[in-house]
């Protein structure tokens, strides 16, 4: 079965086949709209990078590290072409625990791990499971996710350095701007919105959220302006990652050494290749794989609605976990898909694998060769940026539908963008699925109900025709429907308009035989469908004399085995 899988992923993977289709997609144009956008993409990824490496109590470059390899491999070899990876907020708030108290280097072990644990789901095609994501749980991630990113942009309206993370808090905690400073940032954040919201209504040669920052870094630097640049943040001047083991087979202590030029020498020991590590990482790791692959699943069906392309999950779990399992053990803090930076690459015309590869390397020219331009860029600038996405991303319609839904939707899509906000995106929408699920349960079971006629095939019994799915939440009311000691000898039940679906149902039904035995009176089923017919033959309850077939055509009457689970209790 495995061998299969990979064999599928591989034909997808096929690069003659996409080497042909590239050829034939890529014009001049096409070149330079795609590597703008990768650059615009590049800019907004770097306080985002710091910003979470911060946030997970790592050194900034263990963040941007992330963000170049994540988003290089995913971008090569993801499910969703236009698609952005890098290291996300959603993952550092879960790694700061792990990293306070076991240091970087199990973070590193954990990452690979997270990365195995995303390979193994999509080679097993997990990922086609995100369909079960009904739309009001998407309309509450959307609207959650641009919350925080929103959010996330008010602690660049603090003095640099005042602030210390809290995973707790969505709110910074740091020391605000002087009121002269807060103006000017106030006032460059509305002239890069201006910009990005007017540009395309004169030309679109260039990407706005690119012209953006162009426009106002110049501003800044050209009139010398006093307001927080992203050198403040940190230093993101580095090198290229190193090759690094992050476990040991020793058993003897061992310390890795992290020394990032602008960052601080640290120490961190190495963990030991053993079950004890294995107990420590593993419920980290799983917790990170599935934040990892649910946010990119879900930004993956997102981008999927504006670019008119479906499918690519399984590919998208493997290349998530591939770019994980990489980036751990080149010194990276891991990391998935990028709602916001994929909102900006989409919007500045990325559409193809380039805008991601050049984001990518553009990222990595900045660490290399750039950092002392990119430094001098202001953070005004970025967040205006930010805040386009955060308008662009909430989906304002779900406010003007909200009268007109089902109030039980209307209630998810609340619930989960408040969760997204409070908890995390995974806890939100495991929430609101399960609450979506009980919801149409409760619903379908409801629709039970029967019709009574009397037989024509069988003189002197009586037939109820059952409409709606016989299951967990509808036995009891399928139970009350009849009554035993007022029927007839001979009673059939006819399913054509219903399904016997789960355990219970078949409790159900060998409790009312039961029932109608105990009186001295007899139960058939008839028009049982294929998939009902060999659920109880399955489990023993269909006394068939002879072979038959199942199918609406022959109407055949089956006798009902009692005894077969018990009692009802």
């Amino acid at each position: 079965m495995a061998r299969s899988i990979l064999h599928d992923y591989a034909d997808r993977m096929n690069l003659s086949a996409w080497a042909e289709t590239q050829r034939a997609t890529f014009t001049p144009n096409r070149i330079k709209i795609e590597i703008l956008a990768g650059l615009t993409v590049a800019l907004a990824l770097v306080p985002e990078a710091v910003a979470f490496a911060f946030v997970a109590g790592v050194p900034p470059l263990v963040g941007l590290y992330a963000a170049f390899i994540v988003g290089l491999i995913t971008a090569i070899m993801g499910g969703r072409p236009g698609m952005i990876s890098g290291a996300t907020g959603a993952l550092a708030v879960v790694m700061v625990s792990l990293v306070a108290v076991h240091g970087v280097e199990y973070l590193l072990a954990t990452v690979v791990l997270m990365g195995i644990l995303q390979v193994l789901a999509g080679v097993f095609k997990m990922g086609k499971f995100i369909r079960l994501v009904p739309h009001p749980v998407m309309l509450g991630f959307v609207n959650g996710l641009a919350i925080v990113i929103g959010l996330a942009q008010i602690g660049q309206f603090q003095v640099p350095g005042t602030a210390t993370p809290d995973p707790h808090s969505f709110l910074p905690n740091g020391d605000w701007l002087p009121t002269p400073d807060m103006l000017m940032m106030i006032g460059l954040i509305v002239l890069t919105m201006a910009i990005i919201w007017g540009l395309p209504k004169v030309t679109k040669v260039i990407p706005a959220p690119l012209a953006g920052i162009g426009i106002v870094a110049a501003i800044v630097i050209g009139f010398g302006l006093n307001t927080p640049i992203v050198g403040d943040l940190a230093s993101i001047k580095g090198g290229l990652p190193s090759f690094h083991i992050p476990f040991t087979t020793s058993s003897e202590p061992v310390y890795g050494v992290f020394k990032f030029e602008g960052s601080e020498t640290g120490f961190a020991p190495i963990p030991p290749l053993n079950l004890e590590t294995l107990y420590i990482i593993f419920p980290y790791a799983l917790i990170l794989a599935a934040i990892g692959l649910i946010e990119s699943l879900l930004t993956l069906n997102l981008v999927g609605e504006i670019t008119n392309k479906r499918g690519g999950a399984s590919q998208e779990c493997v290349a998530q976990g591939t770019s994980n399992i990489v980036t751990g053990f080149f010194g990276g803090m891991g990391g998935c898909a990028m709602i916001g930076q994929s909102m900006i690459n989409v919007k500045s015309g990325g559409r193809t694998r380039l805008s991601g590869i050049s984001a990518a390397l553009f990222l990595l020219a900045f660490i290399l060769v750039g950092s002392q331009w990119i430094e001098m860029i202001p953070l005004a600038a970025l967040v205006g940026v930010m805040f386009m996405v955060v308008i662009g991303t909430f989906a304002w319609n779900s406010l003007r539908i909200m009268r007109k839904i089902p109030w039980t939707d209307a209630f998810v899509i609340i619930l989960v963008t408040v969760v997204t906000v409070l908890e995390d995106l995974a806890v939100a929408v495991v929430v609101g699925v399960i609450v979506s699920a009980l919801v149409y349960a409760w619903n379908n079971a409801k629709q039970i109900r029967i019709l009574q006629r009397d037989s024509i095939r069988t003189p002197g019994a009586t037939v109820y025709e059952i409409e709606g799915p016989l299951f967990f939440g509808s036995t009891d009311g399928f139970a009350e429907l009849f009554h035993p000691e007022d029927d007839p000898e001979v009673v059939i039940i006819d399913f054509m308009r219903s399904r016997i679906v789960d355990q219970s149902a078949l409790q159900a039904i060998e409790d009312l035989a039961a029932k109608y035995q105990a009186k001295g009176k007899t139960l058939k089923l008839r028009h049982l469908s294929r998939d009902c017919h060999t659920l109880l033959t399955k489990a023993g309850q269909l006394m068939i004399d002879s072979e038959d077939d199942p199918d609406y055509e022959i109407a055949a009457d089956y006798n009902v085995r009692t005894g077969i689970f018990g009692g009802g209790h």
